[in-house]
């Protein structure tokens, strides 16, 4: 491999990390805006709020803190968590689909929609992790 060759392949190496720097910092962002709207709705109506929707608000921003940790680590040190995200998501996906499409008539409306919603989000996180 010649000179020019392998300056031209660090160049496109470079390229490809500063557009993958560039779609994790706006994940990290979109992640950072959901967790803040959440953290205020918390704060305004926890004391209205059914408890066991507190205890999924909760859990829902364990994540978020998470991803958004491992984005921090990924964007900074280039880094990732030791756990293998795509495929947690990817398992998680399959089975969640397997489940909704053997209970989708027994469930109600509100969780039917609730996983749905949880679908769909980790879809998104599984374009920004690949």
């Amino acid at each position: 491999m010649s000179r020019d060759e392998k300056d031209a392949k660090a160049i496109d190496s470079k390229e490809e990390l500063k557009m993958a720097n560039e779609r994790r910092i706006e994940e990290l962002l979109n992640i950072n805006n959901r967790y803040v709207r959440t953290q205020r709705h918390l704060e305004q109506y926890s004391d209205i709020s059914d408890p066991e929707n507190l205890r999924h608000a909760s859990r829902i921003q364990e994540e978020r803190k998470d991803r958004m940790e491992n984005l921090k680590n990924i964007i900074a040190y280039g880094k990732h968590d030791q756990v293998d995200d795509v495929e947690n998501l990817e398992k998680n996906l399959e089975y969640t689909q397997g489940y909704v499409e053997n209970n989708a008539s027994h469930m109600d409306e509100f969780s039917l929609r609730k996983t749905l919603e949880k679908q769909a989000h980790r879809k998104e996180q599984l374009e920004f992790l690949d």
